[in-house]
């Protein structure tokens, strides 16, 4: 029985064998196959699941000698070659299927005798060097936004429109909210909004240069608070000095703007007219810090002793003198006051002078007095007010108010 196994096996093995050779041809030994097995049992009657095996075994002993009955052979006890009980038109698919070439396997040898090897210490040609493109890998950390540039659209974009990415990074968690956004989706809404309020064209570099933050901020948000401002009689173009002049404005809340604007409304008494026009000239007022503003206001009255309705004038000609440097505030008064005896009523009159840089100040008033012009006393000849002293080109100033040459007080200078 096991012999009879091996056999039927090896002819199941061949028949798959020429099947795969030869196509047309695999369709006669089926036709031939079902000649042979139409003594098998109808469909009602084949075995079951279990007996599946042993019926497949009586099966192909059926085809084996084209009848029911077992070989003579078997009789005897003895057993003749399976090829020799094989149907003729199976003997002969059976020997060409013994002769088929493995192909493939020949045709795939071939192709890989034709592959010349490769190393990776094999010269190559400048022109196949100049067709290798290599790609600059993204850096997993960096210090400059930089390094991202080239690997990311919205910084490129944004260095198109004229951010200086290197004093973006300087900016705490400014990098990395850059590196977040999508320009399409997060950057050019609020673009759209800027240049909707007033912001030119060429001011929105610079803008998002000093405030990139704003790229994280709601619109809806955004248009609330100039909604407010709007409400606080500011015009249109005022909105966009002010936003342009202070970036930061628009991070501030409606509550807070209104703080701001109640808190010098009552500091300074004065009226919401002359309150609108102090943070249209100066904006930075409503985003900087309230600390420095309290101190020069105390500075100013007690200090350098100046009235309350002084330092309204003082503060409504010359809105820096609330943010200067307590120091130099005071050491450019001693000087007006103290040195060229100008008087609190003078100063309160020409203020801008606060702005001035003291060593112009020092410079000029000594060439004056080395000429024996130094006179500020609007009640007599010769006056020089303090506007004059400080706002003049040196030439026009020597020309017109010192009457001497820029060579004469250059070479004063040097003998200081």
């Amino acid at each position: 029985m096991a012999l009879w196994a091996r056999q039927v096996s090896r002819w199941r093995c061949l028949l798959q064998t020429a099947r795969a050779a030869e196509f047309p041809r695999r369709l006669r030994i089926c036709s031939s196959t079902a000649q042979a097995c139409r003594g098998f049992a109808p469909l009602g009657l084949l075995p079951s699941r279990n007996d599946v095996l042993p019926w497949k075994l009586q099966a192909c002993r059926h085809i084996s000698v084209g009848s029911c009955s077992p070989p003579d052979s078997a009789k005897d006890g003895s057993f003749s070659s399976p090829e020799s009980n094989l149907p003729s038109p199976v003997k002969q698919e059976q020997a060409k299927a013994e002769t088929l070439p493995d192909l493939n396997a020949k045709i795939l040898y071939e192709d890989w005798d034709d592959i010349p090897s490769s190393s990776a210490l094999e010269e190559i040609s400048e022109e196949e060097a100049v067709q290798i493109i290599a790609e600059p890998l993204l850096p997993l950390r960096s210090s400059t936004l930089r390094d991202y540039v080239d690997h990311s659209e919205t910084l490129a974009k944004l260095v198109n429109l004229g951010v200086d990415l290197s004093q973006v990074e300087k900016r705490q968690k400014a990098g990395q909210l850059l590196l977040t956004l999508d320009f399409e989706k997060d950057i050019r809404k609020i673009l759209l909004f800027l240049k909707d309020v007033g912001v030119e064209d060429n001011q929105l570099g610079p803008f998002l240069t000093k405030n990139p933050y704003i790229l994280a901020e709601d619109v809806e948000a955004l248009e609330t608070r100039v909604a407010y401002l709007k409400s606080k009689t500011f015009g249109k173009a005022e909105i966009a000095q002010m936003v342009s002049r202070a970036p930061y404005l628009l991070l501030f809340s409606v509550e807070r703007l209104d703080n701001r604007l109640g808190f010098f409304k009552n500091e300074l008494g004065f009226s919401v007219k002359k309150t609108k026009d102090l943070v249209i000239r100066l904006p930075r007022l409503l985003t900087g810090k309230l600390e420095p503003v309290k101190e020069n206001l105390q500075v100013c009255q007690i200090e350098l002793g100046f009235q309350h309705n002084e330092i309204q004038q003082i503060v409504f000609k010359t809105p820096k003198i609330l943010t200067a440097s307590k120091k130099r505030l005071k050491q450019t008064f001693d000087y007006l006051h103290n040195i060229m005896g100008i008087p609190h009523h003078m100063l309160t009159r020409f203020p801008q002078v606060f702005n001035s840089k003291l060593l112009r100040i020092k410079e000029r008033h000594m060439f004056l007095t080395f000429l024996g012009r130094a006179q500020y006393d609007p009640a007599q000849p010769s006056y020089i007010s303090l506007d004059q002293l400080v706002s003049l080109p040196d030439e026009v100033f020597c020309t017109e108010i010192a009457k001497a040459s820029i060579q004469d007080f250059e070479k004063f200078l040097k003998t200081l």
